[in-house]
């Protein structure tokens, strides 16, 4: 029995469709079994055609079943580079899958559409498979225009908010992939289950308070204008650094999907950085990161934009771009890691990714361990992050889409933002991060989402921010950097590189001399010449650095109208120094 030919229909079954008469040739989609002139045709994607052969005008009629019903629901225009595709619509076991495809893919023979729709699961006659793109491109003029984006997170044109799986808050956009990529937003459990079985033992513990908070913070950064960012989790090795990047990754999927690791290349950071957009960047593992590239990767990250590439046509490609906060961890802080390539710390990557003691707390990264060992209380939680995760995220974007008085984020936003004093600039940016993450839980509070009473998270990220601002202080980070280092430079070679100026001959014993010192009050003042003031404060310019000294009197003696002073050298001649008084280096770097 061929294609066309009609099945016998059982006793009770339901008869198909009556269809008059065929269009040939032409394509035709049944959902079910249809009848045309007494015949059957099953459900699926038919080509109906017509054979002319020589001296046969009317041609023999013929049918070919390509695939499952294959509905092409409507074009689509991507709204990051404005490609057009279609908006294809199947089933794959009984569950309906819909799949972007760009008009691109139609080029040459369809290979690429014919492989993203079998990866997906269509049922394709293999003889006939030529068809099924000539099926997909015969579908022209629709009425239905739906924007696609490739990027998860929100949607500017619609306010909705796309993830892979799911469109929140509007039905006319779609997201738009590959179909190769890792399925990151995955749910599990339930919600209660998360809230019961992990969210309650976050409470008493600021370290896990800070990392689920900050999972919700993402969809916040674009409606109160903060950018993006990171915090890094400081402490030994199983501290607990990992159950609370876990806990966060649970927050959107699988903790074992979800996070990502800091092994990879600045490349491979925007890739990961731009598939959780508007959501979380979790990074295990500080020590597997290039330790030349680590700072480089944290200005990537906060500045939420990729790296500018060509094709072979010499035209530029789509830069990557995201909004996101990092949850970073690890046993060295950022700086720490990047000295071991003997690189110096750059203050603006450490403000980027801020240090968090999780390492050195009551129970190590804990406080509360709600009367269980620390043990116990790792593995059940560790446990519980894998049997519930993927629901909270969503959820929580769900009442944000649903918020009637959008600006009312914002005022809660400054609201929470006074609890967060700071003085400099710098350390404000900081400040409106911690505030954010704050304002993502509080948000959370009020939406029933976490069961925590009121003003918890906003505690919580409150004081770990002072706990970094005592450590690192409210002044200039480049500032405090150069003093540091000016003093650590003395501390190293005071006495290996610097000789008394009011000595009679030079020190044979000074070798690569970086200037003098000289006694008074049984204090001594170091005299730096131009080169060893650069070299001392290495990564900065010498005018940056002569700011930094002036600004704090760190230059101790000078000459009218000059920032040095002229001195007699030992043997003969002069030259002017920098004259830096220590013991001011001492007093910026202790009160920092």
């Amino acid at each position: 029995m061929t294609e066309s030919q009609s099945p016998l229909r059982l006793v009770g079954q339901p008869a198909a469709p009556q269809i008059e008469r065929l269009e040939r040739p032409s394509y035709a989609v049944y959902d079910g079994p249809v009848s045309v002139g007494g015949k059957v045709f099953r459900a699926g994607t038919w080509f109906h055609g017509i054979k002319h052969s020589h001296g046969d005008e009317a041609g023999q009629p013929f049918d070919l079943w390509i695939c499952a019903p294959l509905h092409v629901d409507a074009e689509t225009i991507n709204s990051d580079d404005s490609s057009v595709g279609r908006l294809l619509r199947f089933k794959y076991r009984r569950k309906e899958v819909e799949h972007v495809m760009p008009m691109e893919a139609l080029a040459g023979k369809g290979e690429e559409v014919l492989k993203a729709l079998m990866r997906q699961g269509l049922e394709i006659d293999y003889t006939h498979r030529r068809y099924v793109p000539a099926y997909i491109a015969s579908h022209y003029g629709l009425e239905r225009v739906l924007a696609t984006t490739t990027r998860p997170g929100w949607h500017d044109a619609s306010g909705a908010f796309v993830l892979p799986s799911r469109i929140i808050g509007s039905a006319d956009v779609r997201y738009q992939d590959s179909g190769k990529g890792a399925l990151l937003f995955t749910e599990r459990g339930t919600l209660t289950g998360w809230q019961t079985e992990l969210a309650h033992y976050c409470q008493g513990n600021p370290v896990l308070i800070l990392s689920v908070c900050c999972a919700l913070a993402g969809p916040l950064l674009a409606k109160v204008g903060v950018n993006g960012g990171g915090v890094h989790l400081v402490g030994d090795s199983s501290s607990g650094k990992s159950l609370a990047q876990a806990m966060a990754a649970s927050v959107w999927g699988n903790p074992g999907v979800f996070a990502a690791s800091w092994d990879m290349s600045k490349g491979g950071i925007e890739i990961e950085a731009a598939s959780r957009n508007d959501t979380v960047l979790i990074l295990d593992e500080i020590k597997r990161a290039d330790p030349k590239r680590v700072q480089e990767m944290a200005y990537a990250i906060a500045n939420g934009t990729g790296k500018g590439t060509m094709t072979r046509e010499r035209e530029g490609r789509p830069k990557l771009y995201w909004r996101v906060l990092a949850l970073s961890s690890g046993e060295r802080s950022l700086s720490e890691h990047a000295a071991i390539s003997g690189n110096t710390a750059h203050a603006g990557a450490e403000l980027r990714m801020v240090d968090v003691n999780a390492g050195t707390r009551t129970y190590r990264a804990f406080d509360n361990v709600h009367d269980m060992t620390g043990a116990v209380f790792h593995r059940r939680l560790t446990t519980a992050a894998y049997q519930h995760f993927g629901h909270v995220g969503p959820a929580f974007v769900e009442r944000l889409v649903q918020e009637k008085d959008q600006e009312q984020v914002y005022h809660r936003f400054t609201e929470i933002r006074e609890l967060f004093e700071a003085s400099s600039p710098q350390a404000g940016r900081v400040a409106d991060r911690f505030a954010i993450i704050g304002l993502a839980g509080e948000l959370a509070i009020t939406y029933g989402l976490l069961p925590w009473p009121v003003q918890t998270a906003a505690h919580a990220c409150r004081q770990l921010f002072q706990k970094w601002l005592a450590s690192v202080g409210d002044g200039n980070a480049e500032d405090r950097q150069i003093l540091t280092a000016i003093a650590d430079f003395i501390a190293l070679h005071g006495d290996s590189r610097f000789s008394d100026i009011s000595a009679e001959l030079p020190n044979p014993n000074v070798r690569q001399r970086a200037g003098y010192y000289e006694i008074e009050d049984r204090k001594r003042f170091y005299l730096f010449n131009r080169a060893s003031l650069v070299e001392a404060s290495n990564g900065y310019g010498r005018e940056r650095i002569i700011r930094t000294l002036e600004t704090y009197g760190v230059l101790a003696k000078t000459d009218a109208g000059r920032r040095q002073k002229n001195y007699r050298l030992p043997g003969g001649g002069s030259t002017r120094f920098f004259v830096v008084d220590p013991d001011r280096l001492d007093t910026e770097r202790s009160s920092a």
